[in-house]
């Protein structure tokens, strides 16, 4: 007989009878809820700004069970964060069930989805005349958006291409507009950005798009371009860098990130539109592409992924705690000082092709001057508990996400055993 016995935070499915692409439940299978769970003391709220207590003992550092996931996303989110998820996972807050059965309709639910939006305008600092959109399709799916929103097939759009996903973005936008790119890093590999007063923009423009941090290639913007088109636009896809330093966003008109990077799983998109700019999509926008149709029905026009912007929601909460994005910040820029020391330091053997005063705080690339290597370095990395160090097929060569919830020990780890590799093969 199948069964399922439970410990005091999950449950574990003992046998079942598994075929491919089919799963086959015995007639006997009987589901034993855990007696003895930890007690969780919960208030079940609309309340926006309610918040939980939790036993402090739930909370710990560097679970030795666990890897350290430098994965491009979805990726390493905090264990804080992880550890809350589980213990309200299945009666959240009292209410007698998880987030993930919620009505999107519900109290709870919107309880739920109104602080992470609260937490976030905080976070950010977004100002009243912003509305801040909680969507689904991914960062890829605001490359058709934004120009569907912004302009008409015949408006000129510009597009400054530092790397794969903005190229991409153009892409997608000829679609729906003129597109002009005002610089391309494509002939050097993506490695830089360009002086910004030396780019020609178009007058006419209706918005200039960015990429603000290039996930596949580690070139991050530092500081951001002026626009000089007619309506003064800035456009940005901030997936890979999304809450992970402050931001002025009123120098923007859209910012749109993912949330699988920074502040959540995968199945988010966030939106931050100034609202002068909603309500002019193309006629031919999709229902589901329009932002107007979102702001007007507050992210909740259809069913939307609720528990992943639960999950972006305690993550926003997590990252106020640290003490916002200024501290953030801090601890982002000692990780990536130590990785890159830790390559430029190494006379060759470790190679960053980035320029350094663009190099990115979330995704270090590197290649091994002994390329041969390159395999067994990830190998290795995996046997001392580090993953997902492989670059991105595109480039090769390795690859280290070390986005917010990458703890400083994981990079100190992976700089050790770097060190340990090259003594090795030098």
């Amino acid at each position: 007989m199948s069964s399922i016995t439970s410990s005091p935070n999950s449950f574990f499915l003992k046998s079942a009878n598994l075929k491919t692409n089919n799963f086959t439940q015995s007639p006997n299978l009987k589901l034993t809820y855990p007696p003895k769970a930890r007690p969780v003391s919960f208030t079940c709220s609309s309340s926006a700004t309610q918040t939980q207590t939790q036993p402090s003992t739930q909370i710990h550092a560097e679970q030795p069970d666990r890897v350290y996931n430098f994965a491009a996303g979805p990726a390493t989110l905090p264990e804080k964060v992880l550890l809350k998820a589980q213990a309200e996972l299945y009666n959240w807050h009292g209410c007698g069930m998880s987030v993930m059965e919620m009505s999107h309709r519900g109290k709870e639910f919107k309880s739920i989805i109104e602080k992470a939006e609260s937490d976030l305008r905080t976070l950010l600092n977004i100002p009243e005349e912003y509305s801040v959109l909680f969507l689904q399709g991914g960062a890829t799916t605001q490359f058709a958006a934004v120009p569907l929103n912004l302009c008409t097939p015949d408006d000129s759009v510009d597009y400054l291409v530092t790397g794969s996903w903005g190229d991409k973005a153009v892409k997608e936008a000829q679609k729906y507009c003129k597109t002009n790119v005002i610089w391309s890093g494509k002939a050097e590999k993506y490695t830089k950005i360009p002086a910004f007063e030396a780019l020609e923009q178009n007058p006419d423009a209706k918005y200039l798009h960015i990429c603000a941090n290039e996930t596949i290639h580690g070139v991050e913007f530092k500081d951001y371009p002026a626009p000089k088109n007619k309506t003064g636009l800035l456009v940005a896809d901030m997936s890979s860098n999304f809450c992970s330093k402050p931001v002025d966003v009123s120098k923007f008109g859209v910012i749109y990130a993912g949330a699988q990077k920074n502040v959540g799983p995968s199945g988010v998109t966030i939106v931050i539109i100034r609202k002068d700019l909603i309500a002019s999509a193309q006629k031919t926008t999709p229902i589901m592409l329009d932002y107007k149709i979102h702001n007007e029905n507050n992210s909740l026009y259809n069913t939307p992924p609720c528990y992943c912007i639960y999950m972006c929601g305690l993550v926003f909460e997590y990252l106020l705690e640290l003490g916002g994005l200024k501290e953030v910040e801090k601890m982002n820029e000692k990780k990536a000082k130590l990785l890159y020391d830790a390559i430029d330091g190494s006379n060759g053997f470790y190679r960053c092709p980035v320029e350094k005063s663009v190099r990115s705080l979330m995704n270090v690339p590197f290649t091994l001057e002994k390329s041969e290597l390159e395999g067994e370095f990830v190998k290795e990395a995996a046997k001392e508990n580090m993953v997902q160090l492989k670059g991105h097929r595109s480039v090769g060569g390795m690859r280290a996400s070390i986005y917010n919830a990458m703890p400083l020990a994981g990079v100190e780890r992976l700089v050790a055993f770097m060190k340990d590799f090259q003594a090795k093969h030098a």
